[in-house]
């Protein structure tokens, strides 16, 4: 089905590589460090493989829902009743995650360069500005991100190859020195990060034609690269030892980067990275709740309903003593994100098959009594 929206899919490519990359280049690292080690890499490419399976159920998902708004195709499926306690739930879900990314980044500033800047100023003016970009559209979001995208990925670049002189890539062996165990368990960091690609199917209706099986199989590889290359890069600079004790292991690296004897501490490139990625996702994932709810293209509502329980979410998560928010984040929330997005499509493919079972039904017997009546 061609010509629903106005974004192409290589701009869908883009998006993801900024609103899920940051998830996978950032977040997921001190965990999956923390519980596998040294052969975290294993863990991201093993939850590749059996990610790559799971993407045939949004492929499934998509056919049945025929490039329909989510909402709409639920609320014609399962009633009007059961698709609001849907959308409900999944709106909640989607604002914590938005709530959890900028608290960590907010507290990644405050760790860095501005320790002495209150954070609920800089939740105030970040809110300000991811909501500013909501009420707009999703096209301005996605030329946007093409943008700050380039950047990005030139100074991803830029880190990676000046610090060749001080990679040791001997320190990955040995391979799997504490046995599979460590490497299963540490799984489900990498495919937390993975399986939100789900969240694409909640803006199909807004694509100019369906995401194919390679469409997401080009995404799961490239988000795969950007969780591979922060992850053996810094095991490779710092060992896996102390990358395991490091919070920011990726921001850690830029603190390594140096041309010649003079051009040093360059870490600043590093806040572009991090605030435009940041930037992006909370803004998509506010964008995705304002269209679920419907409230796209009416600014003020968006700035009334949407705003204020975005940031009264972030409060109680910036007052949260630090450890105690990395505890929850690394053992609860990755984990019942993967959880969730999980069931979800499970639900979405089971509604779409006895759905479509009963429709097929329905029109066998419709045809009988027209043959009858003849």
């Amino acid at each position: 089905m061609k010509g629903l929206g106005s974004i192409s899919i290589l701009h869908v490519v883009f998006l993801s590589m900024t609103v899920i990359g940051l998830k996978n280049h950032v977040t997921i690292i001190p965990p999956l460090l923390d519980v596998v080690g040294r052969d975290g890499w294993a863990s991201v490419i093993m939850a590749t493989v059996i990610i790559f399976f799971w993407l045939f159920l949004l492929v499934y998902i998509q056919k049945k829902t025929n490039q329909e708004p989510i909402r709409d195709w639920l609320e014609a499926k399962i009633g009007k009743i059961g698709s609001t306690i849907v959308i409900y739930i999944i709106v909640i879900y989607l604002l914590i995650l938005a709530a959890f990314t900028m608290v960590e980044t907010l507290q990644w500033i405050s760790t860095t360069f501005l320790p002495e800047t209150p954070s609920i100023i800089l939740l105030l003016i970040y809110t300000i500005l991811c909501v500013l970009l909501v009420t707009t559209s999703l096209q301005t979001m996605v030329i946007l991100n093409v943008f700050v995208l380039f950047g990005v990925v030139v100074f991803g670049f830029f880190v990676a190859f000046t610090n060749l002189q001080v990679k040791e890539y001997e320190l990955l062996r040995p391979f799997f020195e504490h046995g599979f165990q460590p490497v299963i368990k540490g799984m489900i960091y990498p495919a937390s990060g993975f399986i939100e690609l789900i969240i694409l199917l909640f803006l199909q209706h807004q694509f100019k034609e369906r995401l194919r099986w390679y469409h997401f199989g080009i995404m799961l590889i490239i988000l795969m690269g950007l969780t591979l290359g922060p992850l053996m890069g810094a095991i490779a600079e710092f060992g896996p030892t102390e990358a395991a004790k490091q919070r920011y292991p990726a921001y850690e690296e830029w603190g390594l980067v140096s041309i010649g004897r003079y051009i040093e501490h360059l870490d600043f490139f590093s806040i572009y990275q991090w605030l435009t990625g940041t930037f992006i996702r909370v803004s998509f994932l506010l964008y995705v709740i304002a269209d679920l709810l419907k409230m796209t293209g009416d600014p003020k509502q968006i700035w009334r309903m949407l705003a204020p329980p975005f940031f009264i979410l972030c409060l109680p998560l910036i007052i949260l003593n630090e450890n105690i928010f990395l505890k929850v984040k690394g053992n609860y929330i990755l984990t019942i994100t993967f959880i969730f997005f999980l069931l979800l499509s499970i639900f979405f493919v089971i509604v779409a098959f006895f759905s479509g079972k009963s429709s097929k039904k329905g029109q066998s017997e419709k045809q009988e009594m027209e043959s009858g009546e003849s």
